[in-house]
């Protein structure tokens, strides 16, 4: 729950006075323009970023996971970084050893009862799942962190997030780096997870697929609305067009009691009805025009000269060593 929210980043006051609720369960995907505090709102959420005023309630309970944004060239092998993401799991492993180390015999018995309720026995073969869903092979698995690529890393760092048992899933972009076929494997897994899942993304369709509720960050304020990014869409025109009409249905009765008040302010008869007027265009409660924040803006610079022409291209073939894709091509760009 969020309460009264006032977040700034710098000097950028991204959100003001903003409330929002969201249930144990929902999957909830988060939009806006770049900039309006979409990650910030993830930063808050971690306790890595503290708001200037407000409330920002989680039960004290609640496991939190997000995808890290950098992996370090690390020489542990692949499944053994994921599983280290489970930190509960690694900690009942280490204190199992102690204990063994000890004979303790009590201690034993509720580590290995506590490891089997956390699902201990069965958590490589978890783990190995989420690894083949997003692109990883076994032999993939022994590997060491520092092999992988960049876009790779992520991936793991993707499966660490998922691999935790975690109460709350908060996802920023997740399918950047994905191939269709592991964008489908996510799609499925996270319709299915138990964990509440706040979701960033920009793919429309990945968004309708997976989440129930929209959350949009818009002149500083969060608002949840029902259904998927389409749903969201529609509610939004409609709103837009609904306070765009409100406002000239507005300006016009506004223009006419301007109009009413200017004719008849000096004449005697009609004095009393002018401050009438007058009075009812300060109690008036203003409506703004419908407006859509969007802070992007580019412009092409004019060039000095223009050559003539711009691109010429004679009897031009392009394409593998194997296969030709493009042959005899001729074509002329002028300014």
């Amino acid at each position: 729950r969020i309460s009264e929210l006032t977040l700034l980043r710098g000097t950028k006051r991204l959100l003001e006075g903003a409330n929002l609720a969201v249930h144990p369960g929902q999957r909830v995907g988060i939009v806006g323009p770049n900039g309006c505090g979409k990650s910030s709102l993830f930063a808050l959420l971690a306790n890595e970023l503290h708001a200037e005023s407000g409330n920002v309630e989680i039960p004290a309970s609640w496991h939190i996971a997000r995808v890290a944004q950098e992996t370090p060239a690390l020489p542990d092998a692949a499944i053994d970084f994921v599983l280290d993401g489970d930190t509960e799991l690694r900690r009942i492993e280490r204190e199992l050893v102690d204990a063994e180390a000890k004979g303790d015999g009590v201690a034993i018995g509720h580590l290995h009862a506590r490891y089997a309720d956390i699902g201990g026995y069965s958590a490589k073969a978890r783990v190995a799942e989420v690894l083949h869903g997003l692109g990883f092979t076994d032999a993939d698995f022994a590997r060491p962190v520092a092999d992988f690529s960049g876009g790779w890393r992520v991936r793991l760092n993707l499966a660490r997030a998922l691999s935790c048992r975690a109460d709350l899933l908060l996802l920023d972009e997740p399918t950047n780096h994905l191939d269709l076929d592991a964008v489908f494997w996510l799609e499925s897994w996270l319709k299915n997870t138990p964990a509440t899942l706040l979701l960033i993304s920009h793919d429309r369709d990945f968004l309708d697929a997976v989440v129930g509720q929209i959350i949009s960050i818009d002149l500083q304020r969060l608002s949840l609305t029902s259904g998927g990014y389409s749903d969201y869409e529609r509610a939004r025109a409609a709103r837009l067009a609904n306070q765009q009409s409100a406002f000239e249905a507005q300006q016009r009765e506004i223009a006419h009691l301007n109009s009413f008040i200017e004719r008849f302010r000096a004449k005697a008869t009609k004095a009393r009805q002018a401050q009438s007027r007058i009075k009812m265009l300060e109690r008036m409660e203003t409506v703004a025009a419908a407006h859509v924040d969007s802070p992007f803006h580019f412009n092409f610079r004019q060039p000095n000269a223009l050559p003539d022409p711009l691109l010429s291209i004679e009897k031009a073939s392009a394409g593998y060593v194997d296969r030709k894709i493009l042959d005899n091509l001729s074509m002329t760009l002028r300014p």
